[in-house]
């Protein structure tokens, strides 16, 4: 059994696996770049060892400095996580070759898998379905244009090299298609330094359904069962679950079989997951899956098929990379109830999912829930890496059951004063076609405004929870003609007040009904206090006015709302401009942004270049009246 683990990533899966190791006895050492000098994973560790400055192509995407510090430490063996290098074929080898012990599978199944077209043309070959596209090498437009047509329109521009739901774009028409593969092009060549993609026919309305796999190196490939993936936003899994809803024993036999296959096909070894694209227009048969492609990694949703199995699968991970068989044969793994994972992200739905970064000020669950995380109240979230702060997974008797123990987590986590996804997430769970098990990858998109948008009356509700929190000496309880509150007769009493929510400046009235329902606010520094209703926060405070008088001021400046890289200027000196219109493109938390005009007028002042990092706050383009 290996005894010293280098794990290299960061955040909650570098304490995920920490947290196993702790159990097995497994001393661990973290790295880290200065952007994560004081971060949990690092505190965490046995050991840790700087690798580099923020950015990760210089630190975390470093192979020969991750393999440097495990040699410096002692380390017997290299964890890569998900994500970074954790399926780069190249870097699998290097820890080979120095003599680690790498855990994953094989460098030349990761190459083999990695590339979808070749994992499409392998999953032929075993018998796997696979829907029709484009996968040559060539890869002019012309040539592209030809084969969408032969394909037929709508269509997917996936990156050959991609994953993680980024360099993936729909295309509905011909003329739509040399937009978006530039787009799709340029997001592969900065997520992946591989811009080839591919073409594949879409489903309308798709199911994503994964099997997760596990190998040995004594030739032994079993499955855990399927979890679902399909609520998405921007082609990144939000909420996923396991068992996958609506799923009939015929068909779940057959995409089980398919996977395995698939895995035993190339001597596949530790874990990994064959994922689906499933046809939702209706029930799920034997003619309604086709292969998507293999993650030659442990997932960032597998605690779900952890819970509905009850099986440790890093220690699974540790034990097959140690040399040992898988620990269960095939008919020995069961499944018991229903699990699902949330995804918090640190971004505002509200805001087109702007990133929300800075320092935590309150960070914990109250639930009795698993709460992976690489955060605690006192951290701060940097603006480098990947919005994902925590998962919250819960699990029920049934699906019905793990629903309402999701809703509950996520109305009692407190996670202030940044914004998140979790009243989003809420929104998701209480739709009714989610509630059916019948939604789709589009059902987001389909249902934006409904989900992305904060009702008046919880802002109205949370608006009176901050207030009795702040003032709570207010008593309309007893004597009226003793208390000073502007009481009038034959009107309801009120009392005004003027707060900061959310960096807005608003005055709020205090009504003597309805308040004698309980509350729940979390304290925060500077006199301020955080409220949390069905996942939605709210952060209030001391108003000030000077950000008011600003804020009316306001609509010349474009700025950089975050810290992040300059994709593209789309503004020029003496162009009109019209509200809404596009005027650069920035990458920050490996999303894209649009910034927009926020009023009609003339551009006076275009600064920076494509490709410049820039600093929060940075002006961009400056506006001018309109002649």
């Amino acid at each position: 059994m290996i005894t010293s683990l280098l794990i290299a990533n960061r955040g909650e899966i570098t304490c995920r696996i920490m947290r196993t190791c702790r159990e097995l006895g497994v001393r661990t050492v973290a790295v880290y770049s200065d952007a994560d000098a004081k971060a949990k994973h690092v505190r965490e560790a046995d050991e840790a060892v700087r690798i580099g400055p923020p950015p990760a192509a210089e630190s975390y995407l470093v192979g020969d400095a991750i393999i440097a510090a495990a040699k410096e430490t002692g380390a017997e063996a290299i964890h890569p996580g998900y994500g970074f290098l954790s399926e780069n074929a190249d870097f699998a080898e290097a820890v080979i070759a120095a003599g680690l012990i790498w855990v994953g599978p094989k460098p030349e199944t990761i190459r083999a898998m990695g590339l979808k077209d070749e994992a499409k043309r392998i999953a032929e070959e075993a018998g796997v379905p696979v829907l029709p596209g484009y996968r040559g090498e060539a890869q002019d437009v012309e040539t592209l244009k030809t084969a969408a047509e032969e394909i037929g329109f709508p269509l997917l521009i996936k990156a050959v090299a991609g994953g993680g739901g980024r360099g993936i774009r729909e295309v509905r028409a011909l003329d739509e298609l040399e937009g978006q593969l530039e787009s799709a092009q340029r997001e592969a060549k900065s997520a992946f330094g591989d811009d080839r993609v591919m073409l594949e026919k879409l489903v309308e309305r798709p199911r994503h359904i994964e099997v997760q796999v596990f190998g040995d190196s004594h030739g032994n490939v079993v499955h855990l069962f399927e979890r679902d993936c399909s609520l998405q936003r921007r082609r990144q899994k939000v909420i996923e679950e396991a068992p996958a809803p609506n799923m009939p024993e015929d068909v779940r036999a057959a995409m089980t079989s398919a996977a395995v296959r698939l895995a035993e096909k190339v001597g596949y070894e530790n874990a990994g997951t064959v994922e689906f694209i499933v046809d939702g227009s209706g029930p799920l048969t034997l003619e309604s899956f086709w292969f998507l492609e293999m993650n030659t990694r442990l997932q960032v949703e597998h605690p779900v098929t952890e819970l509905i199995t009850g099986q440790d699968l890093v220690e699974w991970q540790l034990r097959v990379a140690s040399g040992e068989a898988l620990p269960l044969k095939q008919d020995e793994i069961t499944m018991t109830g229903h699990a699902i994972e949330a995804r918090i992200c640190a971004e505002d739905p509200a805001n087109d999912f702007m990133p929300s970064v800075g320092r935590l000020e309150a960070f914990h669950s109250y639930n009795d829930v698993r709460l992976d995380t690489g955060f605690e109240a006192g951290d701060t979230i940097p603006p480098t890496y990947d919005s994902m702060i925590a998962k919250l997974i819960v699990s029920g008797p049934d699906r019905d059951g793990a629903i309402s123990a999701m809703k509950s987590a996520l109305g009692e986590a407190r996670i202030f004063p940044q914004k998140t996804n979790m009243g989003f997430m809420f929104r998701a769970l209480t739709d009714t076609e989610f509630a059916a098990g019948t939604h789709s990858v589009n059902h987001v998109a389909e249902r934006y405004d409904a989900l992305t948008t904060i009702p008046d009356a919880k802002i109205d509700e949370a608006d009176q929870q901050a207030l009795r929190a702040i003032h709570p000496d207010v008593d309309y309880e007893e004597d009226p003609w003793s208390v000073s509150d502007g009481f009038r007769l034959n009107a309801e009493s009120v009392r005004r007040f003027a707060f900061q929510r959310d960096g807005e400046v608003v005055s709020l009235e205090f009504s003597a009904t309805g308040q004698s329902e309980p509350f729940s606010a979390t304290f925060l520094s500077n006199e301020r206090v955080g409220v949390n209703l069905d996942g939605d926060t709210f952060v209030y405070g001391p108003p000030t006015f000077e950000s008011a008088i600003e804020a009316l001021e306001a609509g010349d400046d474009i700025k950089a709302p975050m810290p992040g890289k300059l994709l593209s200027l789309k503004a020029e000196v003496g162009a009109n401009v019209s509200k809404g219109d596009t005027l650069a493109v920035m990458e920050a938390m490996k999303m894209e942004h649009s910034l927009t005009a926020p009023r009609d007028g003339v551009i006076a002042e275009v600064h920076g270049e494509a490709g410049q990092q820039l600093s929060e706050g940075v002006l961009i383009v400056r506006l001018a009246p309109e002649e």
